[in-house]
């Protein structure tokens, strides 16, 4: 697997969304979905707010690929589920986001949501 750029990382970390789509077992791209998006040293993590049993989680756990797009940057990624302990990858989301209702980044740094936590890792191959 490749690694993030420094321009990509900068331009992804400072959008406010990110286009996702998740890969089916046919290879092709499922509809893409919003989702926030958040840097951590030179990771980019993604959550589902309604947690594990999401029909877009559930998308992903088949084949654990897919392509983004945010920033002008289209990538292809892997999505690595993660032990996420929460603290670090909340704090960057409260100051991403700090602009919005409490209710609103409580949902994301939700349990429910940590279990739901995603790194993007780039391939090779991009668009």
């Amino acid at each position: 697997m490749a690694a993030w750029t420094s321009d990509e990382l900068d331009r992804i970390a400072a959008a406010d969304e990110l286009q996702i789509a998740s890969r089916r077992r046919d290879e092709t791209l499922r509809d893409p979905v919003t989702i926030w998006v958040v840097r951590h040293g030179d990771d980019l993590y993604v959550r589902s707010v309604n947690g594990r049993g999401s029909s877009w989680f559930r998308g992903v756990q088949i084949r654990h690929e897919g392509r983004i797009r945010a920033g002008g940057v289209e990538k292809d990624v892997v999505l690595v589920e993660t032990d996420d302990a929460g603290d670090e990858i909340d704090a960057a989301y409260r100051t991403k986001y700090r602009r919005y209702a409490a209710p609103i980044v409580d949902s994301i740094v939700s349990l429910e949501a940590r279990a739901a936590t995603l790194r993007l890792v780039p391939t090779t191959t991009t668009t």
